[in-house]
C-alpha cells in the first residue's frame, strides 16, 4: 500500500517540492526488454519515469508505493482491439485496466473510423483510462468509396482510396489493417491491398491483417500477407494467429515455420494471438461471401429465395462435415439483439429450443433465421490447445484480446475481453511454464511498442512514459470463463497510466489519464 506524506516546512522552504510524484520501492522489476528481473525502485515525475534501478536513495515523494513481493513492469499493450463505439459506454475501460492494459491499438480487421484526425482529437477530449493508437481500416475505406460492391475498384476509385489512406497516415494512423473474411474486404484482390499498403509504408506504418483464411487455406493466406509486406515494403502483423477447425489441428508446425522462413528472408513479419481455443466474430461468417454483398436488404432477399437458401444450407453442411462434426454445437451466440434468450446458447441448443428436429440441416436454417433477424455475434470453439501453446512459444508473437471495452453484464462475450493477459501469466507462465515471466512481459510491452512505433512506451527506463503495472505473480488470475464471462482479472495491485494511479489496491480510482497516440507519419 502507499502512504501520503505531509511535509511541515518553514515558510522559506515552501518553494521546495518533493523530488518525485511517485516512488515505487522494493519491487521485482521486469523492464520489458526480456532481461531478468531485479530488485529496485522506480521514480515518477510529471508523467514519466525519471529514475529506475537499485541505486535510487530514499527521497521525498508525494506518494510512495511499497512493492515488496510484487512485480513492477511496463503497462501492457494490446495490439488488437475493437473499442470503437464503446468509448463513451465505459471511458474507464475497466475490462482492459484490470487486466494490466494501459495502451490499446484500435482499427483492426479492416474496421476503423475513416477520419483518423477527428477520431484521435475526440479521444483526447473524452479522456479514456487507456492510451489509444489506431490503424486505418481498409474495409471502411472501401465502403466509403464503393459501398459493399463485389467487384474490382476502378482507377478513379483507387485514387480516392489511396488519398484516404494518405490522409489517415498524416493524421496519425499507425498503419493499414485489412479484414479479408469480412465484406467488402473479401471481394478485394491482392494488388489493391498492395497499392494501399504502399501508401501506409510511405509514412512508416504497419500492415495488420485478419487474413483471408485461418483454416483449410491458411497457407495461401499467410503467403498473401507475406507477399503484401514484401511488395509494399511494409512490416506485417498477422492478427490472432491460429488454426481454425478440428481438421486443421496440429498445422501450427507448418504455419509458424512459414513466419520464421519469411523473417529469415528479410520480411518483417510478426504475429499476435489470444490464449484461448475459441474465436469470436459474426455469425455471418458461416455463410458464403457472395450472400453478404450490398447490405442487409440484399442479404434478406437472397436468403428468402428458396433456391439460394437451399444452396446456403448445403454450403454450411459441407463446412460442418469438414470439421468432422455432426452439429453446430461449436458455434455459441454471444449477442443477438432480436432475442437475448439466444445469448450463451449454441446453435444446436437454439435449434432445439425452437422445437426443430435435432439435425444439422435444421440448425443451418436456424443460422439463416438469425441472419434474417439482424445477425449475431458468436463464439466458435474450434482450435486445438497444442497449436495455442506452439504458437505461444514463437518469440515474435504478441498477446491481444481481439475485444471491445466490455460492458458489464452485456451479452455473453468471449472471456478474452476480460482476461487475456492474466490468463497468459497464470496458466501459461505460472502453471504450464510454456514461456518465462520475463518473456511474457516482453511480448506484452516492448515488442508491441517497437512494432507499432509507440514512442516512449513498453519499457521501465528513464525518460519513458510512466505506464506501469504492479502485480502479484502468484495471485494474478483470469476470472472470466465462457459460462460466466463478466469477471475482472485479479492480482494487478496498481496500474499507472501516464504517471497517474489508475488502479490502487485492485480498485479503479476513476482516473482517466489516457492519451491519443499518433503514428510516425503525423504532420
Amino acid at each position: 500500500m502507499y502512504k501520503w506524506f505531509l511535509l511541515l516546512l518553514p515558510l522559506s522552504a515552501f518553494s521546495q517540492q518533493p523530488a518525485y510524484d511517485i516512488l515505487i520501492r522494493n519491487g521485482k522489476i521486469i523492464d520489458g526488454a526480456g532481461n531478468n528481473w531485479y530488485y529496485g525502485n522506480v521514480a515518477v515525475k510529471d508523467g514519466k519515469i525519471v529514475k529506475a534501478g537499485r541505486a535510487i536513495l530514499d527521497s521525498a515523494a508525494s506518494v510512495i508505493i511499497d512493492a515488496t513481493g510484487l512485480i513492477v513492469a511496463p503497462g501492457f499493450i494490446d495490439v488488437h482491439t475493437h473499442i470503437e463505439g464503446d468509448e463513451t459506454k465505459d471511458p474507464t475501460a475497466a475490462s482492459f485496466i484490470y487486466d494490466g492494459v494501459t495502451t490499446v491499438v484500435a482499427g483492426n480487421c479492416g474496421a476503423s473510423h475513416t477520419d483518423i484526425g477527428k477520431y484521435l482529437s475526440w479521444l483526447d477530449s473524452l479522456h479514456l483510462s487507456v492510451n489509444v493508437a489506431t490503424l486505418i481500416g481498409h474495409n471502411d475505406v472501401r465502403k466509403a468509396v464503393m459501398g459493399r460492391a463485389n467487384r474490382d475498384a476502378t482507377p478513379p476509385e483507387m485514387l480516392q482510396m489511396e488519398a484516404m489512406v494518405d490522409k489517415a497516415m498524416q493524421d496519425g494512423a499507425v498503419g493499414l489493417s485489412t479484414g479479408l473474411i469480412y465484406i467488402p474486404g473479401t471481394y478485394t484482390k491482392t494488388p489493391e491491398i498492395i497499392a494501399l499498403a504502399k501508401i501506409a509504408s510511405k509514412y512508416r506504418g504497419v500492415y495488420a491483417t485478419h487474413m483471408r483464411d485461418e483454416g483449410d487455406s491458411v497457407v495461401s493466406a499467410i503467403n498473401e500477407a507475406i507477399t503484401i509486406g514484401r511488395e509494399a515494403g511494409i512490416p506485417v502483423e498477422i492478427s490472432h494467429f491460429k488454426l481454425s477447425g478440428q481438421q486443421n489441428w496440429g498445422r501450427s508446425k507448418e504455419t509458424v515455420q512459414m513466419v520464421k522462413a519469411a523473417r529469415e528472408k528479410g520480411v518483417d513479419v510478426t504475429i499476435d494471438q489470444y490464449p484461448y481455443t475459441a474465436s469470436s466474430t459474426s455469425i455471418s461468417t458461416l455463410l458464403p461471401d457472395e450472400i453478404l454483398a450490398d447490405g442487409q436488404d440484399s442479404i434478406k432477399a437472397r436468403l428468402q429465395n428458396e433456391a439460394i437458401k437451399k444452396d446456403v444450407i448445403s454450403y454450411m453442411l459441407k463446412r460442418l462435415k469438414k470439421r468432422k462434426l455432426k452439429h453446430f454445437s461449436y458455434a455459441v451466440v454471444t449477442s443477438h439483439k432480436a432475442d437475448s434468450s439466444y445469448n450463451g446458447k449454441s446453435i444446436e441448443a437454439i435449434n432445439l429450443m425452437k422445437g426443430r428436429k435435432h439435425k444439422a440441416k435444421y440448425e443451418a436454417e436456424t443460422v439463416i433465421d438469425i441472419m434474417l433477424n439482424g445477425g449475431a455475434g458468436a463464439v466458435f470453439h474450434g482450435m486445438g490447445e497444442e497449436d495455442v501453446q506452439r504458437i505461444m512459444q514463437y518469440p515474435f508473437g504478441m498477446f491481444a484480446s481481439d475485444a471491445s471495452i466490455r460492458i458489464w453484464g452485456e451479452g455473453m462475450p468471449h472471456p478474452r475481453g476480460y482476461g487475456t493477459n492474466a490468463r497468459v501469466l497464470a496458466k501459461y507462465v505460472r502453471e504450464e511454464k510454456i514461456i518465462s515471466l520475463e518473456e511474457a512481459i516482453r511480448r506484452m510491452t516492448s515488442l508491441p511498442a517497437q512494432k507499432f512505433q509507440l514512442q516512449g512506451r513498453g519499457l521501465i527506463k528513464e525518460g519513458m512514459f510512466a505506464d506501469i503495472v504492479i502485480f502479484d505473480e502468484q495471485a494474478v488470475q483470469d476470472m472470466a470463463t465462457f459460462e460466466k464471462p463478466h469477471a475482472y482479472s485479479k492480482g494487478f495491485k496498481y496500474v499507472l497510466v501516464n504517471g497517474k494511479i489508475t488502479v490502487d489496491q485492485e480498485k479503479h480510482t476513476g482516473i482517466r489519464n489516457g492519451k491519443a497516440l499518433y503514428g510516425p507519419g503525423k504532420r
